[in-house]
């Protein structure tokens, strides 16, 4: 059953130069007991995260770019194993920081986990390919997913992906409660872009979106060297919700974990009762009937 509340925290995550992968995974473990000490049931940590791996095995892995991904890549199931093991320590859902998946073709993908603390994992494929990730050879993935969790049904559109509204629309329409939207953007230009799109998602599908970046420079890596933004939990703009769409909003560029309570029971409200019906009224918008049906996978997690 869908919790009526849920608390979420999201990381404004510091790419830091790890020497090994002991270091690594003791960082990682400080920012999930720290988050979890805040009473948040849902963790959510930014895209790309996991590139800062790629430190821990010297300038020959960490200079090259595709040695980065490789490396990375290689280290996904015990990457994702880890959390596991936080999340279940923490009793907690985490999801993970995104990095390249290989695919059996020797495709590169971005992709990001959701895992839950009774040993359940869930992944979303990055969609849509920024223009970097075309010059690094990382390709679009799939298919779309919904998360049904006890926690709620969550959808993970993953930074580029949250300005494309017909993914997250097609999550919607499959009763995506709440939208993950880890980001890593050089520039505070593009934290904007992305933080425009999870607010115009959450307006039009009366739904929360919770956005997570990657902060600090890391001039070390190719793929990551600079990163701006805030993360930001977002609603409708709605009386009794939130007047201004933003339940809570971090500082600029600070290493810190955001939290809010999201009431999914008065969003549900909101669909039907609110002072807008930008949900219902999706198939009055001139088109609206006649855009292209996007199938969504239903992925259980226990």
């Amino acid at each position: 059953m869908t919790a009526k509340h849920l608390k979420v925290a999201s990381s404004q995550y510091p790419i830091g130069q790890p020497k090994t992968l002991a270091e690594w995974e003791k960082k990682i473990a400080l920012w999930v007991k720290n988050g979890a000490a805040t009473g948040a049931e849902l963790l959510v940590f930014p895209e790309y995260a996991a590139i800062e791996q790629a430190a821990c095995f010297g300038p020959e892995i960490y200079e090259d770019l595709q040695a980065t991904l490789a490396k990375v890549a290689e280290l996904k199931e015990s990457r994702v194993q880890f959390h596991l093991e936080l999340a279940a320590k923490h009793n907690v859902h985490i999801l993970v920081g995104s990095g390249p998946t290989k695919k059996i073709d020797g495709r590169f993908v971005n992709a990001a986990q959701l895992v839950t603390p009774k040993g359940s994992v869930g992944e979303q494929e990055k969609l849509v390919m920024t223009p970097f990730e075309h010059g690094w050879g990382v390709t679009a993935g799939g298919p779309v997913r919904v998360f049904s969790t006890s926690l709620g049904t969550i959808g993970v559109a993953i930074c580029y992906d949250s300005e494309f509204p017909l993914i997250t629309r097609a999550m919607a329409e499959t009763g995506a409660e709440v939208l993950l939207v880890p980001s890593c953007t050089e520039r505070v230009s593009g934290y904007h872009r992305v933080r425009t799109g999870s607010m115009a998602r959450a307006l039009e599908n009366t739904i929360a979106a919770v956005q997570s970046p990657t902060v600090g420079d890391a001039p070390w890596s190719p793929a990551v060297d600079f990163n701006a933004g805030a993360a930001g939990i977002y609603v409708p703009s709605e009386h009794d919700v939130s007047d201004t769409g933003i339940l809570a909003q971090g500082t600029l560029n600070a290493a810190e974990w955001v939290t809010a309570n999201i009431d999914l029971a008065r969003l549900a409200r909101v669909r039907e009762t609110g002072e807008m019906h930008n949900y219902g009224d999706w198939l009055k918008q001139p088109g609206g009937g006649t855009t292209a049906k996007v199938d969504v996978e239903i992925v259980k997690l226990i």
